[in-house]
């Protein structure tokens, strides 16, 4: 696995994937010793060496600036400090009998947790999780954790995808709170974004080719999932998935704006992560969903595989919340103007969406398919979990259920 993986007794391992250095090495701060690593076959740069849980490490390619992990688990001194070797078995987990609730029965609530609290940490979403179970909660959903420079962001624009936000509490802080979750019988969904990555604090040109000039996105050059080198990269956000999955006990993951993740390959990346993180599931006897964000109202990326699609669990449904906010507020600017309330906020309950190949004037185009079977369902007969609180108010089932 990339990263730093502590192995017991004072030993780690460290793996990097700079495929076009000629030498690299690992820097480790604490003990003030460089060490070379080796390449393999495939280009990963690898070393096991002496180092404790806890110390923390640069790396360094040919005669560059040493640079923290782009797999880093922790970031104790922000986006520009050193990484930090985690030990993942030291938590002492009391949730061993956590089976969660089934999807249909999943009622979310948005946490951004920097502002939920006074505090702005993990520790205090813990003393509010009575009264979420109490308001009928049965899923929490956090806002990115990644971490972002500074102490305060919405986490759209992290940079460590593996590194739990420090101002928030760490490694430790979230798995207390995903623990805590549990033990109120709440479901934890983290919120993930494979899309992009934010300016500071982004050093992944540095090591690799973790972007493609193909495709132009609001940030730059979109994330290479198709171009050469692209299977890294890829890996890459997979082992990212399913870190959360094994490590933090998350129990779904919410994929921000999908429709900005660019990629035309013949087994699109999206699906490539559904069967992986089913396999990583039934291996382990536990429910681990993938529910996307896309402004697209595109059901492939819910259709099974052999049907096509993506098999994802489920897709946040903007539609739903677009005219429910019409029909409350009567506000029609922006893209509000496409909505007209109770009876488009029907066909989305209906049908899953409101625009399924219908004619936005907003967009001036077509745009939008629907569920097979979503015509002959209502969200009551198909069980679409819905979210109370955020941006988006539904999910979209997929046809089978969602059900691995």
């Amino acid at each position: 696995m990339i990263g730093a993986r502590y192995l017991g007794g004072g030993r780690c391992s460290f793996t990097v994937w700079p495929p076009r250095a000629k030498q690299v090495s690992v820097s480790i701060v604490d003990a003030k010793t460089i060490q070379a690593m080796q390449p393999t076959q495939s280009r990963y740069w690898t070393l096991e060496c002496g180092a404790e849980a806890g110390s923390r490490y640069f790396y360094r390619l040919d005669d560059q600036p040493q640079r923290p992990d782009p797999a880093s688990h922790f970031q104790p001194e922000g986006v520009h400090g050193p990484s930090q070797i985690v030990d993942h078995t030291a938590f002492q987990w009391t949730d061993s009998d956590w089976n969660g609730p089934r999807q249909e029965q999943m009622i979310f609530y948005e946490i951004h947790v920097g502002t939920f609290t006074p505090e702005g940490t993990f520790d205090g979403v813990i003393e509010r999780l009575t009264a979420l179970r109490d308001l009928g909660i049965t899923a929490v959903e956090l806002m990115p954790v990644a971490q972002f420079p500074q102490e305060r962001n919405w986490g759209y624009d992290g940079v460590y995808p593996f590194a739990v936000q420090a101002s928030y509490g760490g490694p430790d802080g979230l798995k207390r709170l995903v623990d805590a979750c549990h033990g109120h019988g709440l479901a934890v969904t983290l919120d993930v974004v494979y899309n992009h990555f934010g300016p500071e604090g982004n050093y992944l040109r540095q090591f690799g080719p973790y972007f493609t000039n193909k495709y132009n996105t609001p940030w730059g050059e979109a994330i290479n999932f198709d171009d050469a080198y692209s299977d890294p990269v890829r890996q890459f956000f997979i082992g990212n998935a399913l870190y959360w999955f094994q490590h933090y006990h998350i129990d779904a993951l919410r994929l921000d704006a999908l429709h900005q993740i660019y990629d035309q390959s013949a087994r699109p990346f999206l699906r490539e992560l559904a069967d992986a993180t089913r396999r990583f599931g039934a291996e382990h006897q536990k429910c681990c969903w993938l529910f996307g964000e896309c402004e697209l109202n595109d059901v492939r990326l819910v259709e099974p595989a052999e049907r096509g699609g993506c098999g994802l669990d489920g897709l946040w449904c903007d539609d739903f919340h677009h005219a429910l906010h019409v029909l409350l507020t009567g506000k029609r600017t922006g893209y509000y103007a496409d909505y007209d309330g109770i009876d488009q906020m029907v066909k989305a309950l209906q049908e899953g969406y409101v625009y399924s190949w219908d004619y936005s004037h907003v967009r001036r185009r077509h745009y939008g398919s629907c569920n097979s079977v979503g015509q002959q369902a209502s969200a009551a007969e198909s069980g679409a979990p819905i979210r109370v609180h955020g941006s988006n108010a539904a999910v979209y089932e997929r046809p089978d259920g969602g059900l691995s």
